[in-house]
């Protein structure tokens, strides 16, 4: 698919094959991550990404501070490659990104899909608020009577 004057390529995710990355057109790269490349996630690559629970506490654990993937293996409970397979998704899927520190790698948490994910769903928030507020008021009334 075109783009204005980009290539949008799958990213090599296993399960999730729906993200893409975008890359100028000629562009050689195709499958490998390459620093400075922008990615674009649509709410649905978000959702695909975060559906599974391993990601979503090495997302939780990443939330505090940066953390190394040794950290990440004690607090999530999974084996080191497991933990470094799952990175390797949330960093090819922009939601973190690694710093090089000697030979560590640091990981941190990328909030900016996190961000629009949570404007997207913002729109949803009125909706259930106000059926809260109905529902609230229901009660209220039923506990009277």
């Amino acid at each position: 698919m075109r783009t204005a004057s980009c290539l949008r390529q799958p990213i090599g995710l296993g399960t999730v094959t729906r993200l893409y990355r975008v890359v100028p057109a000629g562009a050689k790269h195709t499958n490998k991550h390459i620093y400075g490349v922008s990615y674009t996630l649509s709410v649905d690559d978000v959702f695909a990404v975060l559906s599974d629970p391993t990601r979503r506490r090495i997302l939780e654990a990443l939330r505090r501070r940066e953390r190394s993937v040794m950290e990440l293996v004690d607090r999530v409970g999974m084996h080191q490659p497991g933990v470094s397979r799952h990175l390797g998704v949330l960093r090819e899927a922009g939601l973190v990104k690694v710093r090089k520190e000697a030979q560590r790698r640091q990981y941190s948490l990328v909030p900016g899909p996190l961000q629009e994910l949570d404007a997207w769903l913002d729109h949803y928030r009125g909706l259930w608020d106000a059926r809260f507020v109905k529902l609230a008021n229901h009660l209220a009334t039923r506990k009277r009577k």
